[in-house]
This record gives C-alpha cells, structure tokens and sequence, in this order.
C-alpha cells in the first residue's frame, strides 16, 4: 500500500527532525525498555554513599552552630532583662526583690516592696519571662552574690548549677562568650 504523498512528507520530516536531536547529543542516553527500566544497584549505592557523605560533614557543623546560638541567645536575654531592671530602677527607685523575681518586669508585683511608679505596660515586651533557650527558668536573685546588686544566671544544657562547655552557666556578672 503506497503513502499518500502528504503522508510521506511528514515521516520524512519527523526523521530529519530526529536525525538533528541527534546529532546535537553528543552523550545520548540509550533508553532501556520492558523489565531492564530503572536504576542499578550500583547506581543506588553510589548515591546513598554521597548522601551519607554529606550528611556526615553537615550534621557536625550545624550542631556546633545551634549550640553557640544558644549561648548568644541567653546571654542577649540576660543583656534585656538587664536593660528592664534599669528601667524598673529609674520609675522605682529599687530592684525587684528575689521573692518578686524577673516576673516583676511584666506584671506588678504583688509581694515584696510594693512599686508606686510601676509602668503599666511593664518593662518587657512579652507577656511572660521567657525561659532559658534550653528551656529553664532564668534564676534572678537581689542583691546580688558577685558584687552587683543583682544576679542573672542561666544553667545551660544540664539545667544544674555549674559544668562545663554546653553545660556551663550564663551569668550576668560574666557575659563574656566561651
């Protein structure tokens, strides 16, 4: 059976245009068919190895990241709770007490020496004292032990007192970064 000659002109066509994707491949990739379609074990091993690799050079390194940001988080805390105490200490003319604590900054104390001149809106900007970035109180005590008339400590990781490295506290007498 002969090909109307519309027909052919477009099979001819189809091939040259074929022939150019070709030629322009300079690494063709033969396309497997049936049951052989898919990846090779090698192939699959080869990139789980490279997932492995990386995820071995990652994960250290964001780790080491995430703890420094701790430590810098408690201590920009400590820093604005230090910048509210000034500021309870300019309208008041005291220093919460110990019993009151850092809960004095947001809401008026109800216990201990009582504030005349308490701003309204407190003197954070939360609603509560946020915790430590490990999830811990912050402990407050006045006066102070180290010389100051008030103390700030965060216990890091561990949540106890004292340690070293992650655990080691952060202290408002000693803002320095380890």
């Amino acid at each position: 059976m002969q090909q109307a000659p519309l027909e052919r002109v477009k099979t001819q066509r189809s091939k040259k245009v074929w022939w150019r994707e070709e030629a322009m491949n300079i690494f063709p990739v033969r396309r497997r068919r049936g049951a052989s379609a898919g990846f090779t074990l090698v192939e699959m091993m080869v990139v789980v190895f490279i997932i492995g690799l990386l995820a071995a050079v990652v994960i250290p390194n964001v780790t080491r990241a995430m703890k420094k940001a701790r430590r810098a988080t408690a201590t920009m805390e400590i820093q604005s709770f230090k910048s509210a105490l000034q500021a309870f200490y300019a309208d008041n003319a005291f220093f919460p007490g110990t019993e009151q604590g850092l809960e004095a900054l947001v809401r008026k104390p109800s216990v201990g020496k009582m504030s005349a001149n308490y701003d309204e809106g407190g003197y954070l900007d939360a609603q509560e004292v946020p915790l430590d970035p490990w999830k811990n109180p912050y402990v407050y005590l006045q006066p102070g032990m180290h010389g100051g008339d008030y103390d700030i400590v965060s216990y890091g990781a561990d949540g106890v007192e004292g340690g070293e490295g992650d655990d080691a506290d952060v202290e408002s007498w000693d803002l320095s970064a380890r």
